[in-house]
C-alpha cells in the first residue's frame, strides 16, 4: 500500500494526524504534545514530501529515508513529526487486519498496571501525600511518582527544604503497605548532589529515581547509577538512536524510558526496546499526559518482552492540564483496581472528538493527481 494523504488537526498543545492510503483506508495518530502546531508544520514541510506516494510496508526504512533526506535537520522536531505519521500508519494497518495495534507487535488485549504520576512541584509535601492516599483508595493505584528538586534546576529546590520534606512525607503515608514509590528529578542535580538525594530515597524505600542529572550528560547519570542501589532511570528526552546505544554501553540507566512520540513513533521505540532487551534492561516509557501517547504506550507494554512494571498515568485534572481533556469521543482511560485496559477494538480503539477536530487548525498534504 502507498500513502496518498496526510492531514493534521493542530493546536499549540496537541496535533492529531490522519493518513489515507491509495485504497481510501485511514488511520489516526498524533505528533508529540507541546508546540504541536510547529511540529505539524515540520510534518508537512519535511516529512510528507518523502513519504507520500511511497509504500509503507517497511516503516523503519520509510522513516530512516526521511531522516537521511533531511540529514541537515536531525533531532526532536523531525522525530516528533515522524511519530505522527508512524502512529497513524499502525492504526491504519491494524484496522485493516481487524486487530488492536498491540496484536501487530506481538501482544494481546488486557490489563496494564499503572503508576499515578504527579506533574506538580507547586504542591506541598502534605498535600501530595494526601492526594496519593485518596487515589489509592478511590482508584486502587498501588504505585506513585512525585517530583523532587526543580526542573533543570541547577541544584536548586522548588522552594527551600521541599525535597527533604516530601521524601519522608510520601514514604510515611504508605508505611507498611505494598505500594511502589517513584520520584523524578527532571535533570536537576550534579552527580554529588544526585547521589546524596539518591541515598535519602533509598533509605525511605523509594525504588525509582528518574533523570537525576542533566539528561544530556550521560556520564554524570552513569556515575550516579554506579553509586546507588536504587533504579536510576531516564531517556525520555532522547530521540537519536546512537544516543540510546551509548546510554546502554555506559550503563547510565537501570530502566529505559523512551517517549514514543519524542522518539519518533512505535517503530523507532521498538528498536530502542530491542537495544534495551539486549542490554538486559526493562522499558518503562515516558507518557506524562492523557493524549494518545498513553494509549500508544499501553499497546506497546502489552507486547514487548522487557516491559517494565507499570504504565505512567497523569493524575493532573483539568484545572492543571486543561488541554488534555475533551480530546476523545469516549474516554479510553478508565482506571479500575490500579489498572488500565487495552481493548480488542481494531487499531488504537479510540475516536477523536468531532467538536475538537472542528476547532483545530487544519492542513493537508497529498499526492498530486
Amino acid at each position: 500500500m502507498r500513502l496518498a494523504r496526510i492531514e493534521t488537526f493542530a493546536t499549540e498543545f496537541v496535533s492529531f494526524v490522519r493518513v489515507t492510503d491509495e485504497t481510501g483506508a485511514q488511520g489516526w495518530g498524533q505528533v508529540s504534545t507541546y508546540h504541536s502546531d510547529i511540529t505539524a508544520q515540520v510534518l508537512h514541510r519535511q516529512v510528507a514530501p518523502h513519504v507520500l506516494g511511497r509504500s509503507f510496508g517497511d516503516v523503519d526504512d520509510l522513516f530512516d529515508t526521511v531522516l537521511e533526506r533531511e540529514h541537515k535537520f536531525p533531532g526532536s522536531y523531525m522525530c516528533r513529526a515522524i511519530g505522527g505519521v508512524d502512529t497513524a500508519l499502525w492504526d491504519l494497518k491494524a484496522k485493516a487486519a481487524g486487530v488492536p495495534v498491540t496484536a501487530l507487535i506481538g501482544g494481546a488485549p488486557g490489563p496494564v498496571r499503572v503508576y499515578a504520576s504527579s506533574m506538580k512541584r507547586d504542591i506541598t509535601p502534605e498535600a501530595e501525600a494526601e492526594r496519593f492516599c485518596r487515589l489509592h483508595g478511590e482508584k486502587g493505584f498501588d504505585a506513585f511518582k512525585f517530583r523532587i528538586g526543580a526542573e533543570v534546576g541547577r541544584g536548586r529546590d522548588e522552594w527551600v527544604g521541599r525535597t527533604e520534606a516530601i521524601i519522608p512525607a510520601v514514604s510515611r503515608a504508605f508505611d507498611g503497605e505494598d505500594v511502589a514509590l517513584l520520584t523524578d528529578a527532571n535533570s536537576c542535580y550534579a552527580p554529588e548532589q544526585a547521589i546524596h538525594y539518591g541515598r535519602m530515597l533509598q533509605d525511605h524505600g523509594i525504588s525509582h529515581y528518574e533523570e537525576p542529572c542533566p539528561y544530556w550528560e550521560l556520564e554524570q547519570t552513569a556515575e550516579v547509577a554506579a553509586a546507588l542501589d536504587i533504579d536510576v532511570t531516564g531517556g525520555e528526552q532522547d530521540c537519536w538512536l546512537p544516543t540510546w546505544r551509548r546510554m546502554f554501553e555506559l550503563r547510565a540507566v537501570d530502566v529505559a524510558q523512551p517517549d514514543i512520540l519524542y522518539a519518533g513513533g512505535i517503530g523507532r521505540t521498538l528498536r530502542i526496546a530491542r537495544m534495551a532487551e539486549a542490554a538486559g534492561l526493562p522499558v518503562t516509557p515516558h507518557c506524562a499526559n492523557l493524549s494518545m501517547v498513553t494509549l500508544f504506550t499501553m499497546h506497546l507494554l502489552r507486547a514487548i518482552p522487557n516491559a517494565g512494571k507499570y504504565l505512567e498515568f497523569s493524575i493532573e485534572e483539568a484545572d492543571y492540564y486543561p488541554w488534555q481533556y475533551g480530546l476523545f469521543a469516549t474516554d479510553p482511560y478508565v482506571i479500575d483496581g490500579g489498572q488500565a485496559h487495552v481493548t480488542d477494538t481494531p487499531g488504537w480503539g479510540v475516536e477523536i472528538a468531532p467538536d475538537w477536530l472542528e476547532r483545530a487548525d487544519y492542513q493537508v498534504s497529498e499526492v498530486e493527481a
